[in-house]
């Protein structure tokens, strides 16, 4: 393929106009959250004299690239144009041509880009070679919120693992079920309809078996036309102990089921696990507990970026003891439960509620409750 030149003026711009751009192409990479593992959801927009030419997401599996479907829809008239993405441009051969051949080839002359890939493959190369066939590229624009919606791609190109948001939901007296386990509504449906748009932007969901045993739970996305959307569903179960007739095993051939479990669980209960259409992965443990970090080193090693942990008590607790949660959703319920189970099996709330790991950042109402949230700090 030949390289185009690139024309030697720049597309005229403000500040104002290029902020605006950029929240716009934020807003698009948002379409692809949950659907694009393991490639990270960018949004780009090709603009030239305040008008928009094209507009374009990382497509469901992660390609198209969200630049390329941008520049097809711009077509030549993204000659001389400015090309706003949230995530600089790839510059490696993938199982799709770089990125950047399409933007040189196609005569953008100026790219604003708000974050740098950390992916080694990437990480500033990009930029690199644009510069180097004579486009204009600035860097940094709404920085911060294309790293928190890019944070599960950061956090798998740095540390290895997904990033892990961990979701509770907590009656006004701290409870999260009924004693003996027993499940209990605590949330309105307005929550209930947020969490599932949260399932929907996650790669993948987690629980522990007791939740499966005492729930019997979908585990999927139940929001009118978003089945579809429904994340991996992950199960920590040490000893296999999870039931043929429940749901998850029941569905895991329209809806990938992953279950984790030890190294000396039984040959015999994988196998038929797997003739249901569930994957069983085994990683070390102790105590009868899973080792959490080797279940996210797993689940990285498969492309799972955004990892919800959903599970109960005994599961939460276990995340934050492990200082494995980036993100925490706490809703909160106006109404008490009496007797029942703590939201963190052996922790106070505070433990997550004043962790001096996190930091609140939003309070919100949603419906009849509170939604809290929490991000790493």
């Amino acid at each position: 393929m030949s390289d185009a030149a690139a024309p030697a003026t720049t597309a005229p711009a403000t500040p104002a106009l290029d902020l605006r751009f950029m929240q716009l192409a934020l807003s698009l990479g948002r379409r692809g959250l949950g659907r694009t593992a393991p490639n990270p959801a960018v949004g780009a927009v090709v603009v030239k004299d305040g008008v928009i030419l094209g507009r374009g997401w990382t497509q469901p599996g992660g390609r198209p690239h969200a630049e390329t479907e941008a520049l097809k829809r711009a077509g030549k008239e993204a000659k001389g144009a400015t090309l706003y993405v949230t995530l600089e441009p790839c510059s490696h051969q993938g199982k799709t041509p770089p990125c950047i051949d399409a933007i040189i080839r196609s005569g953008i002359a100026r790219v604003v880009s708000a974050l740098e890939d950390p992916n080694p493959e990437v990480a500033g190369q990009g930029y690199a070679r644009l510069r180097e066939r004579g486009i204009a590229v600035e860097a940094g624009l709404e920085a911060a919120a294309a790293a928190r919606q890019h944070a599960g791609h950061i956090r798998r190109m740095r540390d290895g693992r997904p990033q892990v948001l961990l979701k509770l939901a907590a009656s006004a007296d701290g409870k999260a079920g009924l004693l003996g386990r027993k499940p209990a509504g605590i949330t309105g449906e307005v929550a209930r309809a947020r969490v599932h748009q949260m399932r929907a932007e996650s790669d993948a969901i987690l629980v522990g078996i007791g939740t499966v045993l005492s729930d019997d739970p979908h585990l999927t996305c139940r929001l009118p036309g978003m089945m579809e959307w429904s994340p991996v569903r992950v199960i920590l179960d040490a000893r296999l102990r999870i039931p043929l007739a429940t749901s998850i095993v029941g569905t895991a051939r329209e809806t990938p089921t992953w279950v984790f479990t030890t190294p000396n669980a039984s040959p015999v209960a994988e196998d038929i696990l797997k003739a249901k259409g569930v994957e069983v992965f085994r990683v070390d443990g102790k105590d009868g507990r899973l080792d959490l970090k080797a279940v996210l080193k797993a689940l990285a090693g498969r492309g799972i970026t955004r990892l919800m942990v959903e599970g109960g008590p005994t599961v939460a607790a276990a995340f934050i003891k492990a200082d494995l949660v980036d993100e925490a959703a706490l809703f909160r319920s106006p109404n008490p439960l009496g007797e029942g189970i703590d939201v963190l099996e052996d922790l106070p709330l505070t433990a997550l509620t004043k962790s001096p790991k996190l930091k609140p950042v939003a309070s919100e109402v949603v419906g009849g409750d509170t939604l809290e949230t929490f991000e790493r700090i």
